[in-house]
């Protein structure tokens, strides 16, 4: 069926240009392109990562995201600019505008069906630094730097800061990021467990890719399910996470990837993995 062509000035378009995406190899490349204000966040970006996130979780053509940015940063946070102060404030207004907001972003990594690696190319700041964080693989440049600035704000860490790095990093490591807001540099950030891999900077892009593409040959079920069972470890007690578990595999054995992956063992041969 035809589609319409682009009409000039839609802000759906405009959208578009700022969020780049393209799948290529079943991998869903998503791209914030601000380059000028560091890939802070609108309010209109964020509903379309959303939506893209969402949209790769329902594709069996998307086996794995990439989530980079363009210029010299990954992301600056939230583009708090325009209209913060305008109009008069009443109690709930905030509570509401994070959780609809900012929390809804974090939540749509973390539930996205599909690995989602996070390539971070420049500075990954407050919201930025979480978007990174709540990824399932971290990626970094050399040049690269994460910052919990809300504290040089006088402001609280939100978009799941407060429970993502705890989880990562323990409590006291977390205290210390968010109390002082010092840049974190790539090697640093690896080095305490938020950065899976530091790469040359030129080299970023093609590590992304390489990691991105294996995770596309991959078995998606049995992924996107290991990746709903970790992600949950954490608040769960035992009982409940070994019934979970093997309710999951029960689940993974009904996939045509879970009975390649038998029959390929058995032949002793290498397993070619559908993602169903």
């Amino acid at each position: 069926m035809p589609t319409s062509p682009p009409v000039p000035g839609n802000p759906v378009d405009s959208v578009d240009s700022l969020v780049l995406h393209a799948t290529d190899n079943q991998v869903c490349r998503i791209t914030l392109n601000r380059p000028e204000s560091l890939n802070a966040i609108t309010p209109d970006q964020r509903e379309r990562i959303i939506q893209l996130l969402a949209d790769a979780s329902a594709d069996p053509g998307v086996r794995a995201v990439v989530l980079t940015g363009t210029g010299r940063g990954f992301c600056a946070g939230a583009d708090l600019r325009g209209g913060s102060a305008a109009g008069e404030r009443i109690p709930g207004d905030v509570a509401r505008t994070i959780r609809l907001g900012a929390q809804r972003l974090i939540a749509a990594v973390l539930d996205c069906e599909k690995p989602v690696i996070a390539a971070v190319n420049g500075t990954a700041a407050g919201l930025g630094a979480h978007l990174a964080f709540a990824c399932d693989l971290v990626l970094a440049a050399e040049s690269a730097k994460f910052i919990e600035v809300f504290v040089r704000r006088g402001l609280v860490p939100d978009g799941g800061g407060a429970y993502l790095l705890p989880r990562l990093i323990g409590p006291q490591r977390t205290k210390e990021l968010m109390f002082f807001g010092d840049a974190l540099t790539a090697p640093d950030a690896e080095r305490l467990g938020l950065v899976n891999r530091v790469v040359v900077d030129g080299e970023l892009d093609k590590t992304a890719r390489e990691w991105a593409e294996r995770l596309a040959t991959g078995p998606t079920r049995a992924l996107a399910l290991t990746k709903q069972l970790v992600n949950a470890s954490l608040d769960t007690d035992r009982t409940t996470a070994f019934a979970v578990e093997a309710a999951a595999q029960e689940i993974n054995m009904t996939t045509v990837d879970a009975r390649e992956g038998v029959a390929s063992f058995v032949e002793r041969r290498s397993a070619e993995y559908k993602g169903r």
